[in-house]
């Protein structure tokens, strides 16, 4: 520390006051004056920007580098999972999968086989979106059984959650690879690697205990759906569904272990770099679930392309958000911000995985939104990734993820959507929906320290 002490100047000391007025401005704008993120954000970049002592046309051209960097990178990214999502639903594809592995399973299964429902219908949602579906399937499968409806409904959303968090090609992760120049296909296959434990014990495990400890949430009647099946000739079938879902997560995991394995002159891994990229593969998936969803629903070529323009409203807010998002990043590195906050970490030998997540798990904590969380930290933390090997930038980005998961609570439209839908109290939720986000966070990031250490 007194080496720290020695090199540090009064500059530096600018910049990080700077960085914490910035950050204070955004979480007072979003959470006090309920001002949209994007335009927190924007005023955070540019308060950021004249603290520093940023001139102002770099102060500008820093933003709006940021903004166009991150919309090229992840925006059409997002814009082609909104796409896939939106297919899923309205071909019944996403009513297949579920009715599929529903019917299969019965008793102390059903809380695992939610949070298998919640995993594949939500690899190309977004939370909201895929909230939105589950929850009526919850409540219904819960009604028919006779099950507590935490003991279905935790696994459900910890699926989901895990997933928006911690798995590409979730706005999240995506935006902090975009942020730290990480590989999406490491992250994709280190993400899983996490995922998986974490679903488990934040999942059915924790539901267990949920149920007991918030035994008389009583969903409202009116949410509860009847489906009446007569539609179900007209859906794609479980396989058919089951491999659109999975070919471009297929598809960037084999680029990824392509990259490991083969040379850089191989013809296969030539062409695995081409269809894996994640542009690539995200739009071959979305051609192929035009074809093999929407034709056994009955789907002509005008209602496809309905449905593929009405899937880009809904994200057109994340995707601003996002771009935002990296303008406050490239300020924060143009200012020179990152360098001092790098130095600093260095100074005081504190891991670049556990700073990433605390400074993520404070952003979440004051603003309620991972995806805030997660775009200002990895702009925060962006210089640090220049120094790691692809596998530690890749470990960076999910315990990114995974602080932004942390303690759900009243700033968060997720708290509100997760109390109402399940008609519980505000304490209610707190004791399990707010656990359970926590319980994810804190279980990702102990098993992604150690991953740090070993790889």
């Amino acid at each position: 520390m007194t080496t720290l002490a020695a090199g540090w100047t009064g500059h530096d000391t600018r910049l990080i006051v700077a960085t914490v007025v910035a950050i204070a401005l955004i979480v007072v704008l979003i959470s006090k004056v309920k001002l949209h993120p994007l335009l927190a954000l924007t005023l955070g970049s540019i308060g950021l920007g004249l603290i520093a002592g940023m001139p102002v046309d770099k102060l500008l051209k820093s933003f709006t580098k940021g903004v166009g960097d991150t919309v090229a990178s992840v925006g059409v990214l997002i814009a082609f999972g909104a796409m896939l999502g939106k297919l899923l639903a309205d071909s019944g594809g996403a009513d297949r999968i579920v009715d599929t592995v529903l019917g299969r399973v019965r008793g102390r299964g059903l809380p695992w086989a939610m949070a298998l429902v919640a995993a594949l219908i939500g690899l190309p949602m977004f939370f909201e979106i895929g909230l939105v579906m589950l929850i009526p399937v919850v409540l219904l499968v819960a009604k028919r059984s006779g099950k507590p409806v935490l003991l279905l409904g935790v696994p459900a959303l910890a699926g989901l959650s895990v997933l928006h968090g911690l798995i590409p090609p979730h706005p999240g992760p995506l935006a902090a690879a975009g942020a730290l120049n990480a590989n999406v296909g490491i992250t994709l296959a280190l993400g899983l690697l996490v995922g998986l434990p974490t679903v488990v014990i934040a999942g059915p495990l924790f539901g267990s205990f949920a149920a007991k400890l918030v035994p008389d949430a009583e969903p409202p009647q009116r949410l509860i759906p009847e489906s009446d099946g007569t539609d179900a000739k007209h859906r794609p079938s479980f396989a058919a569904t089951l491999s659109t879902v999975l070919l471009p997560v297929v598809l960037m995991l084999a680029k990824a272990l392509a990259d490991i394995l083969a040379g850089k002159e191989n013809v296969v891994r030539r062409v695995l770099d081409f269809v894996g990229d994640p542009l690539i593969a995200l739009l071959l998936a979305v051609l192929v679930g035009m074809v093999v969803l929407g034709r056994p629903a009955r789907l002509n070529r005008t209602r496809l392309s309905s449905i593929v323009g009405e899937s880009l409203g809904p994200i057109a807010g994340i995707v601003l958000i996002v771009a935002a998002g990296g303008g406050f990043k490239q300020t924060l590195v143009d200012g020179g911000v990152g360098d001092v906050i790098t130095n600093l970490a260095t100074g005081a030998h504190l891991s670049p995985l556990l700073l990433g997540w605390l400074v993520a798990v404070a952003i979440r904590l004051a603003t309620g939104s991972a995806t805030v969380a997660t775009v200002s930290a990895a702009g925060i933390v962006a210089p640090l990734a220049a120094t790691l090997d692809p596998t530690h930038n890749a470990l960076l980005v999910l315990a990114i993820g995974a602080g932004s998961l942390f303690f759900s609570h009243l700033n968060d439209a997720g708290f509100w959507l997760v109390k109402e839908y399940f008609g519980m109290s505000v304490g209610q939720t707190l004791k399990s929906w707010s656990v359970m986000e926590t319980v994810i966070s804190v279980v990702a990031i102990a098993l992604i320290l150690p991953l740090g250490a070993l790889l």
